[in-house]
């Protein structure tokens, strides 16, 4: 059997150099999908990554921020004012005569009771004018009943015609000028005695010596002749005080005669004297925009001195709800301020506010919210309606947005 049979007798297929081994469809399309699988398999881990790094990038553009609920306020708002304690009746004590100090009979702190006499005064010059005066009202005394007997002699003889009626009317006129000179003399006497009196001085009030500006022998002037009149004593009385406030025009309409608060002094640490609001001047300082108003505050055992530095503390009746947020969430715009609040726990939305009283880092709102809503505490310039926002995670913000 030969070469051509052991094959079957099938020819061998032979290629020549210039001829192409030709692939199958399933080969080509096993390559094909090898190559696709490859491609695939380097983008999608891109793609995937990219989405990753924008998702990260959008989530670390939206800023975190520190949120806090409003403080509520109670019905009535607490304020601290500045007080001027004065005496409740303060008087400088004056000569009412010229001349010399002769004695005096107390001095600074002295306790004195209403006519308790002070001191006393020399007063030569009265003395020698109102015995003159008291000489002069004798004279005229004298000429007064001589004016009458003539008087009445001729009232008698003009019955029996011996005089005439002209000399009868010039004896009466004669009595009447007499009489007068009489009630003027006796008018100078009065004023001489009175001012002689001024020789003693003596307490107008009860209350408390706070101030003695003479001696013994020191010229006292009472002014009355060109002279410039010098204080002697300064009286007060201090059982009760006056204490005046001036309170700011936001809180004006609150302060009403009867309004209770307390008094504190830096040198009664702890302690509280009750004060009763009197009165108002029923008008606002134009310069500093206050309502001054004076309170009443008794100190029967003196402790409290007129002139003290002190504060007072009112309880003022709120006109209505109001909060305290910290004054770093508040935000100036050009169309008012404002306060970022965080609604839906991830969006800010701009809610414009009043505000009232300033307490340093915090500050008072009286309009513009309810007291539910998460604030910023220190919100970026740049924000505006409807930013996406995270919230720091803290203890007091837990919850926010719920």
């Amino acid at each position: 059997m030969d070469e051509d049979q052991n094959l079957g007798g099938k020819q061998p297929e032979t290629h020549g150099p210039g001829q192409r081994r030709r692939l199958s469809p399933l080969a080509i399309i096993i390559f094909l999908v090898i190559v696709a699988v490859v491609v695939v398999a380097g983008i999608i881990p891109r793609l995937r990554t990219r989405a990753e790094v924008r998702k990260e990038t959008d989530e670390m553009s939206v800023p975190y921020v520190a949120v806090v609920h409003p403080t509520r306020q109670n019905a009535s708002d607490e304020i601290v004012l500045p007080a001027d304690i004065q005496a409740f009746i303060d008087s400088p004590i004056y000569a009412r005569t010229n001349g010399y100090l002769k004695k005096w009979y107390v001095d600074i702190g002295a306790h004195v009771t209403e006519g308790q006499l002070l001191a006393e005064i020399e007063t030569p010059e009265v003395d020698q004018q109102l015995s003159q005066a008291r000489a002069d009202e004798a004279t005229a005394q004298a000429n007064v009943n001589l004016a009458k007997i003539t008087a009445d002699r001729y009232e008698g003889l003009l019955k029996t015609d011996s005089v005439s009626k002209q000399d009868t009317d010039n004896a009466e006129g004669d009595f009447e000028a007499k009489r007068a000179a009489l009630v003027s003399a006796a008018a100078n006497v009065k004023r001489l005695e009175d001012l002689q009196s001024f020789e003693k001085i003596y307490a107008p009030f009860d209350g408390v010596i706070t101030a003695r500006n003479i001696d013994i022998g020191a010229l006292v002037d009472a002014g009355a002749t060109g002279g410039t009149a010098r204080e002697l004593f300064h009286i007060a009385f201090t059982q009760r005080l006056r204490v005046y406030v001036s309170i700011p025009q936001a809180d004006s309409a609150g302060a009403k005669p009867g309004l209770k608060a307390d008094l504190e002094l830096p040198e009664f640490p702890g302690r509280q004297f009750p004060a009763t609001l009197f009165s108002t001047a029923k008008s606002v300082d134009t310069s500093s925009r206050t309502l001054r108003a004076e309170f009443y505050v008794d100190n029967p055992t003196g402790e409290l001195l007129p002139g003290a530095y002190a504060e007072m503390r009112l309880q003022m009746p709120s006109a209505g709800p109001s909060f305290v947020v910290p004054v770093s969430a508040l935000l100036f715009r050009a169309d008012g301020l404002h306060v970022v609040t965080v609604q839906n726990g991830n969006r800010a939305v701009l809610t414009s506010v009043t505000i009232g009283r300033d307490y340093g880092n915090e500050t008072q709102i009286v309009a513009g919210l309810t007291g539910d809503e998460w604030i910023v505490t220190n919100p970026p310039d740049s924000i505006v309606d409807g930013t996406p926002v995270h919230i720091a995670a803290t203890n007091s913000t837990q919850g926010a947005g719920q």
